[in-house]
């Protein structure tokens, strides 16, 4: 009779220790599982955030006034702004770096840099030496040469006829209301996202070039004709 008992106790112990086993492996794959999904996870969001961090955010930028080699400047909505002087271009060496109010400069774009207008605001930059005029999007500081007042992209400089010579005499003249639109719409959207609701990006004007009928600086040749304001394509 005892032998019996212990034989089923016996057998009864084996299935026990089998199902224990079977449990093991189930919890064992169920961890492996967990571990690998929360790993995966942590990459996912490793790879947004550094998505995040790297993506540009251009932003709306007057800022506090600063001094270069000496010189103080003191940044400003000025909506009356005009200046005559020279013009110069900048390219390859900022190619691909971040501006000053943090979007992503592109040589083949229409943009300029100025050392105190808002960022962004319009400009329109006209080439006194040939009379073709084109409008910019002032989104970065420069130039800092004593004898310029406005460096402009690649594409603009071609565009203005002076790519070759590298520096032109010009008329800068803020357009007011143009500048004040952008400003009013990226200061909303800045509100706006700070109470999280949706934002509407409207798209920017298109600049567009055109020739004034000026008097040619002495010894310099004249470019009659509208010209097309068309992106050029990279390394051309």
């Amino acid at each position: 009779m005892f032998k019996k008992r212990d034989e089923k106790l016996g057998a009864i112990m084996k299935d026990v220790r089998a199902g224990i086993r079977w449990v093991s492996l189930v919890l064992f794959a169920f961890v492996l599982s967990a571990c690998a999904e929360t790993e995966f996870a942590a990459h996912v969001a490793k790879r947004i955030t550094r998505t995040t961090e790297e993506t540009p955010s251009p932003r709306y930028k007057v800022g506090d006034p600063y001094h270069i080699q000496g010189i103080w400047y003191y940044p400003a909505e000025n909506y009356e702004y005009e200046e005559t002087g020279i013009a110069s271009w900048y390219g390859p060496q900022f190619h691909g770096k971040r501006t000053a109010n943090g979007e992503i400069y592109d040589m083949n774009t229409l943009t300029a840099a100025h050392r105190t207008l808002p960022m962004p605001s319009f400009v329109r930059v006209t080439n006194l030496g040939n009379g073709r005029s084109l409008i910019l999007k002032v989104n970065d500081r420069g130039p800092f040469a004593r004898n310029r007042i406005i460096d402009i992209s690649r594409r603009g400089a071609q565009l203005l006829g002076f790519h070759d010579a590298g520096t032109a005499r010009v008329r800068v003249q803020i357009m007011a209301d143009k500048s004040r639109a952008i400003a009013a719409r990226m200061k909303s959207e800045v509100q706006l996202a700070a109470v999280g609701s949706p934002i509407i990006v409207a798209r920017l004007p298109k600049p567009a070039v055109a020739t004034e009928s000026l008097s040619p600086l002495p010894g310099a040749k004249s470019s009659p004709g509208i010209v097309n304001a068309a992106p050029a394509k990279a390394g051309g």
